[in-house]
């Protein structure tokens, strides 16, 4: 593979992706193409466009080292983003590490619903908790700049990761970071408009039935629910109820086919008005209540 020159195999950016392509199918991962492409990109310090338009460019004996040793990574099924050190959402470059949960496309619902919530108000009070690398609460500061933003998550290394994140936003005045077990450090009162989280969802006997990329490169701490995947959400909708404004909403991330237990939580402490989102795929993925 790859143009031979006097006996040397000339690799251009179109051999390596084609060839890194198969090879990264035959390891199991979901999407090798766009694997290779952003593993290369990140390999070579460019940007995709600059990759297309450079297709024919022959790669250094450097460069197709230091791809190299980026495609072994990625064929154990560690993650791209962990690779990379930065994952997109919301249109944003957010930094990741292997502390946090790397966000994923579905969450961006949370961001919309919380965005919609705001509509109405005028420098709300807002608390993320859970907040892992910042993403949520990045993107929702981008869109909103008159929301006294605060998040919580108990893992240094997230609070590490999601300071990185806000420090590189132009809301970095508005978000408030600190350390707390749910909502242990916050003080009971009327305080915020709106609570919202994606905590740890999924029941611990489904764990190590997940991708490898999730269950081997993920913090255990923010995938694991407990027995039913609703141990964290039953504390959190109790602990808000001392937090929340009157006809303040809790916002929540769930799992799939949780949704009528988490109703019946929600109505037990007395929440109301509660409504449902769905994913791309029809899946309930976001529940919004009111106290």
């Amino acid at each position: 593979m790859g143009e031979t020159v006097n006996k040397k195999v000339i690799w251009t950016v179109r051999d390596v992706l084609k060839w890194t392509s198969e090879y990264l199918r035959t390891k199991g991962c979901d999407s090798p193409r766009l694997d290779s492409e952003l593993l290369l990109t990140h390999a070579l310090g460019v940007n995709r466009l600059r990759l297309f338009l450079d297709y024919d460019r022959p790669l250094s004996d450097k460069e197709r080292k230091k791809y190299r040793e980026l495609v072994r990574r990625r064929a154990s099924r560690e993650p791209v983003a962990l690779i990379t050190g930065k994952k997109e959402f919301w249109s944003l470059e957010i930094t990741v590490n292997p502390g946090v949960l790397i966000p994923r496309p579905e969450t961006e619902i949370l961001v919309e619903v919380v965005l919609d919530q705001c509509k109405t108000l005028t420098g709300c009070s807002v608390l993320e908790i859970g907040c892992g690398s910042g993403a949520v609460f990045c993107a929702i500061s981008s869109e909103r700049h008159d929301i006294e933003l605060y998040a919580c998550d108990i893992s240094l290394c997230a609070l590490s990761c999601a300071s990185i994140n806000a420090s590189v936003s132009s809301s970095v005045n508005r978000v408030y970071i600190f350390a707390s077990d749910l909502l242990e450090s916050v003080r009971s009162g009327p305080v915020f408009d709106i609570i919202f989280s994606n905590p740890p969802y999924i029941p611990s006997s489904l764990i190590d039935n997940l991708e490898p990329e999730i269950r081997e490169f993920e913090p255990y701490c923010a995938l694991d629910g407990g027995v039913d995947g609703l141990a964290t959400i039953r504390r959190l909708i109790s602990a808000s109820r001392n937090c929340l404004k009157p006809k303040g909403n809790l916002i929540l991330e769930i799992g799939d086919q949780q949704s009528e237990e988490v109703e019946r939580l929600l109505k037990l402490n007395d929440f109301s008005e509660i409504r449902t989102y769905t994913d791309l795929s029809g899946k309930i993925r976001v529940l919004k209540a009111v106290l």
